[in-house]
């Protein structure tokens, strides 16, 4: 079975909210390099999905990873996906974005 990676819509938000962020900060090409290798190694947890921290005490199942020391991915992992719940710029709140009620 192949596994693959989704990022759920708070996560694309957050995405898009760091490369407008950066792109007003440098410029376009920055901000799109940038925003573009989270992604990549989010794609790349398909060959070693358990890296990072187990975070049950805010979510079960919840792991957390350092990028760059600039971001912290949010995520989860089940027998045929990597599910990219945040991506956490610049010292957001994770723990408190994470323990609200997830969506249905």
């Amino acid at each position: 079975m192949t596994t693959r990676v989704v990022f759920a819509p708070e996560a694309r938000q957050q995405l898009l909210s760091i490369q407008e962020y950066i792109s007003a900060a440098a410029n376009a090409d920055v901000a799109l390099a940038f925003t573009n290798s989270i992604v990549d190694y989010c794609e790349s947890f398909v060959t070693f999905p358990h890296r990072g921290t187990l975070r049950n005490d805010i979510r079960p199942g919840l792991r957390t990873i350092g990028f760059r020391r600039r971001a912290t991915i949010a995520f989860t992992v089940d027998s045929a996906t990597i599910t990219i719940l945040g991506v956490f710029y610049g010292g957001r709140d994770v723990q408190g974005a994470l323990t609200r009620d997830p969506p249905d």
